[in-house]
């Protein structure tokens, strides 16, 4: 039968620490009494027997002296037990005292970091342990919900900012479609052409947060997911692919595109990692300059396959190079661009972690970006297989 939540408390530490602590010295001192008791015993036992009939007087009583040493056995341990006794409840009482003493300071810490986890909550995310006037595992182990803390602060802040550009992003959108609707409908004298205006307007805004759900959903499924599908993939045909989806754009706004692609294949997601190519060659020509220029190229060595894209563009602070990755950041400037959800690099980190891979970027001196992409290259009787 359960017992009712409160009826009976359950111990805590201190007074379990103190109840063992006291059960060990009661277990000890009964042993060494025990032994005390049969050693004087023994002792005792050893005296020399005398002449029955002789009368010995001990301590004021009269006694056989056949039964002396008897006597004198019982007598010494008698004494041992009474004084045994005393010493037994001193010392089962000092170590109980003692005990509930020392772990009341030793856990004084522990009870800090128990009291700090229940007050924290995501509205105060910001208060800490601190340093400790205990050393030891204690010490470490406050050391360590700090920095536990700190990741998970950095988490809830990155949500934070995370959800609110999303909001952001969907409501202009939004907004837009709401304002053209209503200064549309308000306009009784409003013709066959001011309606093809409104849904023109209505059309981008709608394609505009499309893509923006279709990005989320993509960053949504590869953040921290494993890869479903896996199956050998040539990075070379992936940027082709990708190239033909935006060279018309790069045609229009005059931009040269120089490809040094050789075969480098890897093991993915065929379809993640056109995204990959296709998102770095979307930035390469949206975030570029008219008449500018664009690279691409791809490599392969006995660990890894790479994939390069380098263009020109705007200065671009390298301080401000980790902050491309961040969802919609543009430029190291949030929401500045007036194309793309700002999400195109952020998927692209998030796809090459899922693939075992790693991505790194840096500016071009003169102005763009360089970002390289390096994934696990095909185990080597794979890649014999695939290339015939």
């Amino acid at each position: 039968m359960r017992r009712p939540p409160g009826l009976f408390p359950a111990r805590s530490l201190r007074a379990r620490i103190t109840l063992l602590a006291t059960a060990l010295a009661a277990g000890v001192s009964l042993v060494l009494l025990w032994l005390a008791w049969s050693l004087v015993g023994d002792s005792v036992a050893a005296v020399p027997q005398l002449p029955s009939g002789t009368p010995v007087r001990v301590d004021g009583v009269d006694v056989d002296a056949s039964v002396l040493a008897e006597h004198l056995r019982q007598h010494a341990r008698d004494k041992v037990l009474v004084a045994g006794a005393i010493a037994f409840c001193f010392v089962v009482a000092a170590t109980a005292i003692l005990s509930w003493t020392l772990t009341s300071r030793v856990l004084r810490p522990l009870r800090d970091i128990t009291g700090t986890a229940r007050r924290l909550s995501v509205e105060s995310m910001g208060e800490r342990i601190g340093e400790l006037s205990s050393t030891g595992e204690l010490a470490e182990l406050a050391g360590t919900f700090d920095a536990m803390l700190d990741r998970l602060q950095a988490a809830f802040e990155a949500q934070r900012h995370f959800v609110a550009n999303a909001s952001h992003e969907l409501r202009t959108p939004l907004s837009v479609i709401r304002t053209e609707l209503d200064v549309t409908l308000s306009d009784d004298q409003a013709d066959e052409a001011e309606l093809r205006r409104m849904a023109a307007v209505v059309r981008d805004a709608t394609g505009r947060a499309g893509q923006l759900v279709e990005s989320l959903l993509l960053l949504a499924r590869t953040d921290g997911a494993g890869l479903v599908l896996t199956e050998p993939v040539d990075l070379a045909a992936v940027v082709a692919s990708a190239w033909r989806a935006v060279r018309d754009e790069a045609e229009d706004r005059g931009i040269r595109a120089e490809f040094h692609t050789v075969a480098a294949p890897s093991i993915g997601d065929p379809a993640l990692l056109e995204r990959v190519a296709g998102n770095l060659l979307e930035n390469a020509v949206r975030h570029n300059v008219t008449g500018g220029w664009l690279e691409v190229r791809t490599e392969a060595d006995a660990r890894w396959s790479m994939l390069r894209v380098r263009s020109s563009g705007g200065l671009i602070d390298p301080a401000a190079v980790a902050e491309l990755f961040e969802p919609f950041r543009r430029a190291g400037v949030a929401r500045t661009a007036r194309s793309g959800a700002g999400l195109g690099l952020s998927i692209v980190r998030a796809a090459v972690h899922a693939h075992g891979g790693a991505v790194a970027a840096e500016p071009v001196v003169g102005g763009g970006l360089s970002v390289v992409v390096r994934l696990p290259a095909l185990p080597e009787p794979a890649t014999a297989a695939t290339l015939r």
